[in-house]
Parts: C-alpha cells; sequence; structure tokens
C-alpha cells in the first residue's frame, strides 16, 4: 500500500509500506477519505519528535478491511469513521473520563505519535470497539471526516468554555478548528458570537457559521474593541484557536471575572517559553477566571454524537471543504496545506473506490 510518511523536517513522501495487520482487538480499514490537520503540519516542522518514515494524519474514513478476532459488531465491508484520538478505554485515564490523557499526558493522541498515522490506503484502529462508529448511510464520507476532529475539537471548546444561554463569546482566530467553535457556540446558545479573522474567506465563512461579529487584529486592537462591545468587564467565554502567546494572553484579558478561557490552539509549534498570564488581568491569580485546555474527544460515544448533528442536518461543516485531490497527489496537497497556497482550509484526499 501507499502512505503518506515524515521523511525529515519539513519533508514528507509517498513510500510503499505492507498492508497491516490486525491485533486481536483491531480493525484494519480501507481508507476511503482524508484530510489533513494544520497540527500534522506543526509536526513536521518539528513541534512533535517522530521517526523518519512514520505514516502521518489522523483524519481519515473507510471500509472496514479486516477485524481481529476478538472484535465484535464490525464486519468486511462496513462504512466507518475514527476520531482523532484512539484510547484504550481501559486505563486509569480512561476510567476517569480523561481519555485524552490515556495513558499518561495526551496519550490518546495515538496516531502518528505512537503509531503509524491513517493517511494511507490501509490503517490499523485500536481497541476498535471503543473508538470506531458506524457511518450512517445518510452521512456522507466527506461530512464524517469532520467529526474524527476539527468539529469534534470546536464543538468541545464551545462546550469546555462554559457558554452561557444568551452569553458572550469571543473566538480568537478563524481557522477550521475556530469556525468549528463558532458553530458550536451557535449550537449551544451565545448571544453574541464574536470572532477574528485576517482572510477575507475565513471572515465570511465565520459569518456564515453564526457569528456576530467578525474583527481584523491587523485592523484594531482586539482587546480594546471586543470591550468596546460588551462593556468593560469583557466576555463570559473566550476560545484560543491559533496558538500563540499573543493570541492565548488576550483570550485571558478578554474574559471577565469568573469567565473561562478555552484553548484549542496547538502551542508547541511557536517556542517552549512559558504562556503568558497577564497578572492583572487575571486579578492576581485571585478573579476566579478559568483556563482549560482541551484535545478532541475519543471515543465511540462522542463521534456518534457528531455524526447525529450531521445527520438531522443541525451543523453542515463542509464549505470548510476548499480543495479536493486524488490521494496520488497528497504531497502536493500537503505543500498547498503548509503554505496556506490558493485559499487553502481544508482539503479532501480521495482514494480508489471513495465515494464523495
Amino acid at each position: 500500500m501507499k502512505a503518506l510518511v515524515f521523511l525529515d523536517t519539513n519533508q514528507v513522501g509517498l513510500v510503499d509500506k505492507p498492508v497491516p495487520e490486525p491485533g486481536p482487538w483491531d480493525v484494519v480499514v480501507r481508507t476511503t477519505a482524508s484530510s489533513i490537520c494544520t497540527s500534522d503540519i506543526h509536526t513536521i516542522a518539528g513541534g512533535l519528535a517522530i521517526p523518519s518514515g512514520r505514516t502521518l494524519g489522523h483524519e481519515s474514513v473507510g471500509l472496514v478491511h479486516r477485524v481481529g478476532e476478538r472484535v465484535t459488531g464490525f464486519n468486511e465491508g462496513d462504512r466507518v469513521v475514527v476520531g482523532a484520538l484512539t484510547p484504550c478505554g481501559n486505563c486509569d485515564y480512561c476510567q476517569r473520563g480523561h481519555g485524552t490523557q490515556c495513558g499518561g499526558a495526551l496519550g490518546g493522541f495515538k496516531w502518528t505519535t505512537q503509531r503509524d498515522g491513517n493517511l494511507s490506503e490501509y490503517f490499523v484502529v485500536n481497541d476498535a470497539a471503543y473508538n470506531l462508529t458506524h457511518i450512517p448511510h445518510d452521512v456522507t464520507d466527506e461530512q464524517a471526516l469532520y467529526a474524527t476532529d476539527v468539529l469534534s475539537t470546536g464543538i468541545a471548546a464551545a462546550e469546555l468554555a462554559n457558554i452561557p444561554a444568551g452569553g458572550t463569546v469571543a473566538i480568537i482566530a478563524q481557522g477550521p478548528v475556530g469556525l468549528c467553535a463558532t458553530i458550536g457556540a451557535r449550537l449551544l446558545g451565545a448571544g453574541l458570537v464574536i470572532t477574528t479573522a485576517t482572510r477575507p474567506e475565513r471572515a465570511r465563512l465565520s459569518q456564515h457559521f453564526g457569528a456576530d461579529v467578525v474583527l481584523n487584529p491587523r485592523r484594531c486592537d482586539v482587546v480594546e474593541k471586543i470591550r468596546a462591545l460588551v462593556g468593560a468587564e469583557g466576555v463570559d467565554s473566550a476560545i484560543e484557536a491559533l496558538g500563540t502567546h499573543e493570541t492565548f494572553e488576550q483570550c485571558v484579558r478578554l474574559i471577565k471575572p469568573g469567565g473561562t478561557v478555552a484553548n484549542a490552539g496547538y502551542h508547541g509549534w511557536q517556542s517552549q517559553a512559558p504562556l503568558p498570564i497577564p497578572i492583572v488581568s487575571f486579578g492576581m491569580g485571585m478573579n476566579a477566571k478559568t483556563i482549560r485546555g482541551l484535545l478532541a474527544p475519543g471515543g465511540r460515544e462522542h463521534l456518534t454524537r457528531m455524526l447525529r448533528l450531521l445527520q438531522t442536518g443541525r451543523v453542515d461543516p463542509t464549505p470548510l471543504t476548499t480543495h479536493r485531490f486524488h490521494f496520488k497527489e497528497v504531497e502536493h496537497a500537503f505543500d498547498l496545506m503548509r503554505n496556506k497556497g490558493k485559499n487553502m482550509i481544508k482539503p479532501v484526499i480521495s482514494y480508489e473506490g471513495g465515494d464523495l
């Protein structure tokens, strides 16, 4: 089979690998569609240490190819989706409800960091009964792709931000996750959604997904402008969706005492320096502001809820798809994603036999 692998810093390539075999609790999936995540770009730039030859990717759907001997509920040919995180479901962290930290810090994120990812013609899903979900017949592969990561992460960010019904929320940055957080904020009943975007196409999508006000941080002081809109105390909730020191600090400054920051940004790519917390805005540590970090929740139950939102038409993230490629063009797609070429937001990669 062909797989897209990490070769060296900022270098990827399509290589031949053997089709994997499932362990007793695993399922091998034949891929029909994939996407590329911004975190893949950060990873090959040095954000995470991975060996040369490791398959990249964590956003794929497909058909069951082979089933491990202990797995029930799945048969060859079933359409399935798996999350970006694949917790074991059994360890102490999973049992305490923290599957994203399965086995230790960030341990639920196994694709690429601990094992081959799924930007390949076939891939293995560990602990399939916990992580694999059937795709409803009226949900397309393209829709299901969004459930794997960005939609899951964006809605989780909105949930963890404790947005009250009718409350105010600032979502800093409108990349794929930020745009899905905008979807989540509107879905959860926010009364005023304020976002930031520098690219016109992302500003338009932000409004499409429910933003009431879209600010360009290159043209205004975001904190001052938002306070002018909602009052000097700030917003109830803020979502950091870019992963820079500046945007993280903005979020802490923006929320009112007792408010919540949900951090969905990937900070490892910028530097290893500590994140700044403005001490006055943090009330010298005493004004009950909450900061929460998150990853896309893993597990079958969460995926099922995301698929239900897609199936019933509550949400439709597919306007995020800006480009389509065949898997043989994936190196070019990866390069465009890395350089944000041609107004790239999210690419959809199709494989032989796939039906988008």
